[in-house]
C-alpha cells in the first residue's frame, strides 16, 4: 500500500491561467519551445518519431513540456501536435512494451550504442501520464503498463546504470499513478527492484562530500546538478512506499546542505555543469531550474509544507524568467547572478561546460535545455491549486499563486475558484469561488513565510490576519453562489547575505538585480537552424555596472523606495518590470571584469575604495534582467 501524500494535483486541464500568467504561456507557446519541432532536428527529425537525428531524450523532454503547455493553454493547434507525436509513439509501441528507439542514438544520431540507458524511458512514461489525464485516452496507461512490465523484466539482466540510475525515482511517478489506478502489486515491488538499483542520495546525503565546488574538467553523475535537482524529490516519493519519517527528513538535509554551500538568492543552487559554490559568477544550468521546480512542485504535493511553495515562487518568478530572452525564443545554458556581459571567450569561469554556456541562442552548450525548458512555466500553472481529501473530508488549496482559474466538483458540486491578481509585482490577490449549489468545503490559503502582516477578508466581514508560514484555514463554510475573498500580502524588504560580505536586496517572493543598460548582437548567423527568429546572441553592457551599495540592514526601509509600473504584454523583461527599486550607490572603479565575466564581489564593507559621488541606482526584478548584477558590495557607515 502506499502512503497518502498531503494533497493531490487537480487533472491537467481543470487549470486555466489567466492575466499575466496566460501571456507568458502564450510567449512560450509562440517562441522556441512551441515551434522546436518544425525546425531543430534533434525533435524534428527525432528517431521517437521516425526519424534518423536524436533517440534518447529529446524528444520526450520537449513532450514533457508540450503536452502541458497545451492542455493549460486549450490550445487546439497545440493539442493537436501534441495528439500527433505522442500518438506515433503509441502507435509504434512494440509487442514487449518497448517504447521508442531500441538503439540509444546521440545529438544529431551520430552516436549510436547497442545499449540503451533506459532514462528516455522514465521521461516519455511521465509524458504518456500527463496525455492521458489531459485527454481520457485509456491508450496511454495501457502503454505505461505494458511499457513497466518490459522494465521489470529488462533490468533482471540489464541493471541500471548511468543516467537511469541515478534518476531511478523519476519512475517512482508512473509506478504510482498506474498502481492507484489498478492496485496491482508488481508494480509496487517493481518499484522496490529501482531503488535497490539506483543511486542512494538520502545515505550518500548524511555523508555528503561535495561541500566545495567541483573541481574543473570533474563532470561526474553524483554532483551533477540537474541529478541533484531532480534528488530532491526521492527520498519523499520513497517515503509513500516506507512511510518512514526519516525519508521525509532527508528533503531538507538535501536542500539544507545544497543552500548552504552552492545556494543562490534566487532559490536555486549552482551547478555548471556540476555544482560549484556560492560565487555570483558561477552559472546554474537551465535544465536544474526547471527540474527543481518540478521536484518542489511533487514534493509540495507530498509533504504539504507551504515553505516548499515559498520556495517555488522565489525560483519561479526570478530563475525561470531570467534565463530566456523576454520573448523566449532564445535561452542561456548557464545563467549568473552577477551576469555583466554574455559572450563567447576563450576563458570562461565554468567547471565543466564550454564557452557559449551564457549565450542567448538555440542550443547554447548543449541542447538537452534546449528540449527541457518548456516544462518549467505550465507544470507551474498546472499546480496552483490543489486539493486534500474525497467527500465530506475535501478541500480546496490554493498552494502557489498567480492568476488562475480553476473547475473541479466537491461533494458532487461543480466548484470555479478564480484568482485575480498581479502577484508576485503587487500584494493584493482577489479570490471568488462561485459554486452551483450550497456545499461545504474548507479552502486553504497559503500565507508565505516572509509576510508577517498578512489579511484575509470575506465578502464583507472584518479582516482577519493571516499567520506567516502556513496555511490560513478559517475559510471553512457553506458556500453559496459567488463569494469574494481578498488577501493582502505586505512585502517587506530584506538584504540577503551573500558571499565575501555581500548583499542581495529581495522584497516578498522577488530578488532585485541591477538595470544595465544592453547591447544585443547576434552571432553564428551561418550555423544550421539559426534563421530568425531562432538565432544567438551575445550581450553587453553599455552602462555601468560596478557599485556598491549604499544601504543598511537597519535603515532598508529608508535606504530604498519602490514604485510601481504598468503590468504591460512583456513583465520580463527590463523595459517591462512592473516594479523598480531606487537605492544610492557609488561607482567601484577597481572592480572589474575577469576575462569575460564579473570579477569576484570586493569584500566589505568598503570605506576607501571609491571617491566616486552617490548615485541613485534603478533595480528591478531579476526575473526581468538579461544582464544583472545581484550580489553587490556594500558601502561601510561612519
Amino acid at each position: 500500500m502506499l502512503n497518502s501524500p498531503a494533497f493531490r494535483p487537480l487533472p491537467l486541464g481543470s487549470i486555466r491561467p489567466e492575466g499575466w500568467l496566460a501571456r507568458q504561456l502564450r510567449l512560450q507557446a509562440d517562441g522556441i519551445h512551441g515551434h522546436l519541432d518544425e525546425f531543430w532536428p534533434d525533435v524534428k527529425d527525432s528517431r521517437w518519431f521516425g526519424g534518423q537525428a536524436e533517440g534518447w531524450e529529446r524528444a520526450p523532454y520537449w513532450l514533457d513540456g508540450l503536452v502541458p503547455l497545451a492542455y493549460m493553454l486549450d490550445d487546439p493547434a497545440l493539442k493537436e501536435k501534441a495528439r500527433r507525436y505522442v500518438e506515433y509513439i503509441l502507435d509504434h509501441q512494440e509487442e514487449d512494451g518497448w517504447l521508442g528507439p531500441r538503439a540509444m542514438a546521440g545529438p544529431g544520431g551520430r552516436v549510436v550504442t547497442a545499449q540503451n540507458d533506459i532514462w528516455g524511458l522514465f521521461l516519455v512514461l511521465k509524458v504518456l501520464m500527463q496525455y492521458g489525464e489531459a485527454t481520457g485516452d485509456e491508450r496511454a496507461a495501457a502503454a505505461v503498463a505494458k511499457c513497466l512490465r518490459m522494465i521489470d523484466l529488462h533490468i533482471d539482466t540489464a541493471p541500471l546504470f548511468n543516467w537511469a540510475q541515478f534518476r531511478w525515482f523519476e519512475a517512482l511517478l508512473p509506478i504510482y499513478w498506474l498502481y492507484e489506478r489498478s492496485g496491482e502489486s508488481w508494480l509496487l515491488e517493481l518499484a522496490v527492484k529501482l531503488q535497490a538499483q539506483g543511486f542512494g542520495w538520502p545515505e550518500f546525503f548524511r555523508r555528503w562530500p561535495l561541500a566545495a565546488p567541483t573541481p574543473r574538467g570533474r563532470l561526474n553523475f553524483a554532483g551533477h546538478v540537474v541529478n541533484n535537482a531532480m534528488a530532491l524529490k526521492a527520498p519523499a516519493l520513497w517515503w509513500r512506499l516506507t512511510g518512514d519519517e526519516a525519508d521525509q527528513d532527508a528533503v531538507y538535509d538535501m536542500l539544507d546542505k545544497l543552500d548552504r554551500h552552492h545556494g543562490m538568492v534566487t532559490g536555486v543552487f549552482t551547478g555548471d555543469e556540476c555544482l560549484a559554490g556560492r560565487s555570483p559568477t558561477q552559472g546554474t544550468e537551465l535544465c536544474a531550474v526547471v527540474e527543481q521546480a518540478f521536484s518542489l512542485e511533487v514534493l509540495l504535493a507530498l509533504l504539504g509544507d507551504p515553505a516548499l511553495a515559498d520556495r517555488l515562487e522565489q525560483l519561479i518568478f526570478n530563475a525561470l524568467p531570467a534565463t530566456f530572452s523576454p520573448d523566449m525564443w532564445a535561452h542561456q545554458y548557464d545563467q549568473q547572478a552577477n551576469q555583466v556581459q554574455c559572450s563567447e571567450g576563450s576563458v570562461w569561469p565554468w567547471n565543466s561546460n564550454g564557452p557559449e554556456s551564457s549565450l542567448f541562442g538555440v542550443e547554447p552548450n548543449y541542447g538537452c535545455c534546449t528540449a527541457n525548458l518548456g516544462q518549467g512555466w505550465p507544470k507551474f500553472a498546472a499546480n496552483l491549486w490543489l486539493r486534500n481529501g474525497e467527500g465530506e473530508e475535501d478541500s480546496l488549496t490554493a498552494a502557489a499563486y498567480a492568476p488562475s482559474r480553476a473547475e473541479l466538483e466537491i461533494g458532487e458540486v461543480k466548484v470555479v475558484a478564480r484568482l485575480e491578481t498581479d502577484y508576485p509585482f503587487r500584494e493584493t490577490l482577489h479570490f471568488t469561488i462561485t459554486v452551483e449549489r450550497p456545499v461545504r468545503f474548507p479552502l486553504y490559503l497559503r500565507i508565505p513565510g516572509w509576510c508577517r502582516a498578512a489579511k484575509v477578508q470575506v465578502s464583507g466581514e472584518a479582516p482577519v490576519d493571516g499567520h506567516a508560514g502556513g496555511f490560513h484555514h478559517s475559510l471553512e463554510r457553506t458556500w453559496e453562489g459567488t463569494t469574494e475573498v481578498l488577501l493582502t500580502l505586505p512585502m517587506p524588504a530584506e538584504l540577503v547575505r551573500g558571499q565575501r560580505g555581500a548583499r542581495a536586496l529581495k522584497r516578498g517572493p522577488l530578488v532585485y538585480a541591477l538595470k544595465i543598460g544592453e547591447d544585443w548582437r547576434r552571432v553564428h548567423a551561418d550555423a544550421p537552424f539559426r534563421e530568425l527568429p531562432h538565432a544567438d546572441w551575445e550581450v553587453y553592457p553599455i552602462t555601468a555596472w560596478n557599485y556598491a551599495l549604499d544601504v543598511n540592514e537597519y535603515t532598508l526601509a529608508r535606504d530604498v523606495r519602490f514604485a510601481e509600473h504598468p503590468l504591460g504584454d512583456c513583465p520580463f523583461s527590463p523595459a517591462g518590470a512592473p516594479v523598480s527599486a531606487m537605492v544610492k550607490g557609488r561607482r567601484l572603479p577597481g572592480w572589474g571584469m575577469a576575462d569575460n565575466w564579473a570579477a569576484d564581489v570586493p569584500s566589505g564593507p568598503l570605506t576607501l575604495q571609491s571617491q566616486e559621488p552617490l548615485e541613485e541606482l534603478t533595480l528591478i526584478p531579476y526575473g526581468c534582467t538579461n544582464l544583472r548584477v545581484t550580489e553587490f558590495p556594500v558601502l561601510a557607515r561612519k
